[in-house]
C-alpha cells in the first residue's frame, strides 16, 4: 500500500539538500547531453585540464551534498511503500552484471566494451533500477530514480555520438573483466556495502 507521511522541518531540509546535490552532480554530468556545443566552447576557452578540474570540483560538491542529504533522510525515513523482502535477492542478481560492466569500462580490449560501448552507463542503469525496485523510502525513489533517468538519457545521447576507435577485443581482456568484476562484487557485497552503506547484503 502506498502512503506518504507528512514531512517534518528536518526531513524537508535533508531532502532539499539531497535534491540540490543531485541537481548539481547530475547536472554537471548532463552538460554533454544538453549543451555539448557550450561544453566544447568552454574547453577551448579554458583548456582541457582547467575544465576537467572545475568539472570535478563541482561534481564532488554535488555528490557530497547528495550523499549527506540521503544519509540524513534514512535516519527518519518517509516511506512510500514496503517492498517485498524477496526483492533484495533481485538486487544482488542485478549487481553481478553491473559490477562486470563497470569493470569493462576500464579493462582494455574486452568484448563487452567493444560490443556495448558505454558499459559504465549501463552499470549505473542496472544499479539504479535494481535499487529502485527494492527500496520504498521516498529518498530512495528520488535518488535511484534520478540516476536511472540520467543513465537512460546519457546512454541515448552517447549512442548518437561517433564511437571512438578502440583496440580489437581479446579473450584475455574479456576474461580479466569478468573475473575482476565478480571479485569486486564479492568483496563489496560481503564487506564494503555494510561498512559504507550500513546495510548488509548477505
Amino acid at each position: 500500500m502506498f502512503h506518504i507521511t507528512p514531512f517534518s522541518p528536518m526531513e524537508t531540509l535533508t531532502m532539499t539538500v539531497m535534491l540540490l546535490g543531485l541537481l548539481i552532480f547530475l547536472g554537471m554530468h548532463s552538460v554533454r547531453i544538453l549543451a555539448d556545443d557550450w561544453r566544447s566552447a568552454q574547453i577551448q576557452r579554458m583548456g582541457e585540464l582547467p575544465w576537467k578540474a572545475a568539472y570535478s570540483v563541482v561534481s564532488i560538491i554535488g555528490l557530497a551534498l547528495a550523499i549527506w542529504g540521503y544519509g540524513q533522510t534514512r535516519l527518519d525515513p518517509v516511506w512510500v511503500w514496503q517492498p517485498p523482502l524477496g526483492l533484495r535477492h533481485v538486487v544482488s542478481l542485478f549487481m553481478i552484471p553491473a559490477f562486470v560492466l563497470l569493470v569493462a569500462a576500464y579493462v582494455p580490449r574486452n568484448h563487452l566494451k567493444a560490443k556495448l560501448g558505454h558499459t559504465m552507463i549501463l552499470a549505473v542503469k542496472l544499479w539504479a533500477f535494481a535499487h529502485l525496485l527494492a527500496n520504498g523510502r521516498l529518498s530512495d525513489i528520488v535518488l535511484f530514480g534520478a540516476f536511472l533517468l540520467w543513465a537512460v538519457l546519457d546512454f541515448r545521447a552517447a549512442r548518437r555520438r561517433p564511437r571512438p576507435e578502440i583496440a580489437a577485443p581479446s579473450v584475455v581482456g574479456t576474461v580479466a573483466t569478468v573475473v575482476i568484476g565478480l571479485a569486486a562484487y564479492v568483496v563489496f557485497a560481503l564487506y564494503l556495502h555494510a561498512w559504507l552503506i550500513g546495510v548488509p547484503v548477505m
